[in-house]
């Protein structure tokens, strides 16, 4: 899903783009939370937000040849560690190539008709089903938006009838 192409389907943009005292705010919120969950510090792509038209062409196509999961996650550690501009063509075909998929063939695939129509059937799918960020977990009929949602999107996992704490095994309740 390219999250340019949500934002116009939504008419809205990035929290990123606009109000710089926001957007700061929301920068230091993202490397806090990288630290909490023992990411390596946040090394900002300049520009961003950018277009990632390409890179998320390179990502279809990844998928389509099995090396999605692969290309997503150097990807990320190119823009986010290595403050990589994904918006340039070479940056990403870089990436292709560090993820074991050939230069020519990514940046081919990144120009196939199939390709480009599955992202956008991928963007619109996600905008029909309500989707207007990222990341977005679906499960069952819910949304969770939001990295700042995955601990409820993991409790809406639990099973529901879940054993309840008996009086008697409670060490407070036994007083």
């Amino acid at each position: 899903m390219l999250l340019g192409g949500l934002f116009k389907l939504a008419s809205r943009s990035s929290w990123a783009v606009g109000d710089y005292e926001r957007r700061q705010a929301g920068m230091a919120e993202i490397e806090r939370r990288a630290q909490s969950y023992g990411l390596p510090p946040i090394r900002w792509p300049d520009p961003w937000p950018t277009n990632y038209l390409t890179a998320m062409r390179a990502a279809t196509y990844a998928f389509t040849i099995g090396k999605g999961r692969e290309f997503t996650l150097q990807a990320f550690r190119n823009a986010f560690q290595h403050g990589r501009d994904l918006s340039i063509t070479a940056n990403v075909l870089d990436t292709g190539e560090q993820a074991g998929i050939h230069r020519d063939r990514l940046n081919t695939g990144t120009r196939d008709p199939q390709i480009k129509e599955a992202l956008r059937r991928a963007t619109d799918t996600a905008f029909q089903l309500g989707v207007y960020g990222v990341p977005t977990i679906a499960i069952d009929d819910e949304l969770f938006w939001g990295d700042d949602r995955l601990e409820d999107a993991a409790a809406h996992l639990l099973p529901t009838s879940e054993p309840s704490r008996n009086a008697q095994d409670d060490p407070i309740s036994r007083g």
